[in-house]
């Protein structure tokens, strides 16, 4: 197994709606902030888990390829040892859980890493703003349509018009196919549901942009091509 080329992909992600992803509440006050965003204890500037893209992008291509467990952990190659799942395990990882040593050699070392994504216009939210937004949430009664129970919930998000700078190294060794378009198609299937919690309630839309370091097979524009025509490219 050789290393052939090593690749960084950069983007920028831009906030369409507000997006949550937990953070840790030091203490607890009347009328403070339920669920508070993840922040950089240092800046204070809420900031995008390069653990939370891994893992959503790599779910979402566990469902677009029909190898999403029952249980719902990351597909085991050792369970499932087929060319689809491969390829996800190649991309994403799975070292760790193989224990035949011959498989760990044919599948080699996870081929991509996600950086943290750190915001880019912080001046920008301050100047219209603040670097996140509160919004009150409430059940509803839908016999009666009032206030029911379990609220108000206030919780933090990250507002519309946020920019994180987005980057992820990519190893492509010699034998490698597709994996560089599966990522592209992961990319993709994120842009068209959501990151983060909340996402049937609105939260967590986002999209990429000035994406640079990908190949041109995959972009219009610099931005991702449309979800079909990555889809087939994909092979998957």
């Amino acid at each position: 197994m050789k290393l052939q080329n090593i690749k960084e992909i950069t983007a920028t992600i831009l906030i369409q709606s507000g997006l949550h992803i937990g953070g840790s509440r030091d203490e607890i006050k009347i009328g403070g902030i339920d669920n508070p965003v993840i922040k950089n204890p240092l800046t204070n500037e809420p900031y995008i888990p390069g653990s939370s893209l891994k893992g959503k992008i790599r779910s979402l291509i566990e469902w677009q390829t029909g190898t999403m467990t029952s249980d719902g952990k990351p597909s085991d190659i050792t369970k499932n040892n087929n060319q689809v799942v491969k390829q996800i395990v190649k991309l994403f990882g799975n070292g760790s859980t193989i224990g035949d040593d011959r498989l760990a050699v044919e599948i080699g070392p996870t081929r991509v890493s996600f950086n943290d994504c750190l915001l880019l216009n912080k001046d920008e939210l301050l100047e219209r703003n603040a670097l996140t937004e509160e919004k009150i949430e409430v059940t509803i009664n839908r016999l009666t349509g009032s206030v029911g129970g379990g609220g108000p919930r206030h919780m933090e998000r990250v507002p519309a018009g946020a920019k994180f700078y987005f980057s992820v190294t990519l190893l492509e060794f010699e034998g490698d196919n597709n994996l560089e378009a599966i990522l592209a198609l992961g990319m993709k299937l994120l842009e068209l549901t959501n990151l983060g919690g909340n996402g049937s309630r609105g939260y967590g839309k986002i999209e990429f942009s000035d994406i640079k370091g990908l190949s041109s097979n995959f972009l219009k524009n610099s931005r991702l091509k449309e979800y079909e025509e990555l889809k087939k490219l994909a092979g998957i």
